[in-house]
């Protein structure tokens, strides 16, 4: 840390704290009545600190050279986040320029990334790479075949997808946050978290499913 720039230093700072905040809100979004008005405060506070962590993650990539897969990282829990914020704002599967803009930058992003990483080589565990950038593209391949849906069918999909995006945001801060503090551990304290994740979406999703009012929150 020593040798940093002190605008460089404040960036990290910044995208730790901003990181840290995201996942105590994410915690309590998690555990507060769905729907409720402290639901959705919370949650609007939690993209809002998601926001800077995105941020300070591509200004450390772009502008001070960081780890180029913490762009992947970035990349995955921020359109997680967008993509499961514009479900619950649209309740539709219609095309929106926003929401297909969104769609190719991240592709353009993990197209970019594996360009990169194929001319330097495997320096990170395979299964941490393989695992993000397959996620990532899968929930992108997704959001294009969605269109393709019956409207009148996709009103009974939409909260499912909420869930799932908004607990995969929070997973990937997740599991970005312990693979930096617990590096030792990896590749199981980036790879572990992901699949507490994964639980927690099917838990979700299965209870409200069985609610029988998926359209309901």
């Amino acid at each position: 840390m020593d040798s940093l720039s002190p605008l460089h230093y404040t960036n990290i700072v910044t995208h730790v704290i901003a990181g840290s905040i995201a996942l105590v809100l994410g915690v309590l979004a998690l555990t507060t009545r769905k729907g409720g008005k402290k639901h959705t405060r919370v949650g609007k506070l939690f993209l809002f600190f998601l926001t800077v962590v995105i941020l300070t993650g591509l200004i450390g990539v772009f502008v001070f050279g960081r780890n180029i897969f913490l762009l992947v990282i970035t990349v995955l829990s921020g359109y997680f986040g967008f993509s499961g914020y514009r479900t619950l704002q649209t309740k539709s599967n219609r095309p929106k320029v926003i929401d297909v803009s969104a769609a190719v930058i991240a592709l353009i992003t993990v197209f970019y990334f594996l360009y990169y990483f194929k001319s330097i080589g495997m320096i990170w565990s395979p299964i941490i790479i393989y695992s993000t950038v397959g996620t990532l593209l899968l929930v992108v391949a997704y959001d294009f075949i969605r269109y393709l849906l019956p409207e009148k069918g996709y009103k009974s999909l939409w909260l499912y997808e909420h869930i799932f995006k908004m607990i995969g945001a929070f997973s990937a801060l997740l599991s970005a946050f312990t693979g930096t503090v617990f590096k030792d551990y990896q590749p199981y304290s980036q790879f572990l978290p992901s699949v507490f994740g994964t639980l927690l979406q099917i838990g979700f999703i299965v209870y409200y499913y069985g609610k029988g009012n998926p359209g309901k929150p």
